[in-house]
């Protein structure tokens, strides 16, 4: 942000705050951030406006609307697949951020603090086995819920990684709705144990 012209978006916005657009468009109608419409029907927020907010404000603000938002890691080594669960995760209300390998979702995880995981089995450096096999047996984060999302769909893949302690299974394509009714499933504060089942449908936005 090194133009103070510049003019952000609502979705731009709230990945600098590091929350959904769902929190920052809160934050918009109550006025704590200053926004505009512009000609075009959008609204737009000065480089200004929200620098003071994300240097001020916000450091003060009362956090309930980020204690109630559900955060999800989403560690997968394509890009293209991070932003379109990110986009979809954040209009339903989640806090969302991506990894794009084993080790990044270690420092991720740290300064994170996931609710849930969706994970990918093959990723370079490490991959999704491992990352699974420790979240689970690391007993500060073993609470986590992991929902496998892969390419690989084999027998022998889901029964390595149901073993390993993942929560849910799914292999890619998965439909938009059936990925968020696992997350839903997982994060519900009724939750019982979940049944696992494998479906191969799209995810399209």
């Amino acid at each position: 942000m090194a133009q103070n012209k510049k003019l952000i978006t609502i979705p731009q916005a709230a990945r600098y705050c590091s929350v959904s657009r769902v929190t920052l468009w809160r934050w918009v109608k109550s006025g704590k951030v200053k926004a505009f419409l512009s000609p075009g029907g959008q609204y737009k927020i000065r480089e200004k406006d929200l620098e003071s907010f994300i240097f001020g404000e916000m450091g003060y603000l009362n956090t309930t609307d980020l204690a109630n938002e559900k955060k999800i890691l989403i560690v997968d080594d394509d890009p293209e697949i991070q932003n379109i669960i990110v986009k979809i995760l954040s209009k339903n209300g989640y806090r969302a951020a991506s990894a794009s390998d084993g080790l990044d979702a270690g420092i991720k995880i740290a300064k994170f603090g996931p609710d849930l995981i969706i994970l990918d089995l093959l990723m370079p450096h490490m991959d999704g086995f491992e990352v699974c096999r420790r979240i689970k047996g690391d007993r500060d984060h073993f609470h986590i819920k992991i929902i496998i999302l892969t390419g690989y769909d084999t027998p022998q893949n889901r029964e390595r990684i149901l073993e390993a302690g993942a929560d849910a299974y799914l292999s890619k394509p998965v439909r938009k709705d059936d990925l968020l009714e696992h997350i839903e499933n997982l994060l519900s504060p009724s939750d019982t144990q979940t049944t696992l089942h494998n479906k191969e449908v799209m995810l399209y936005d």
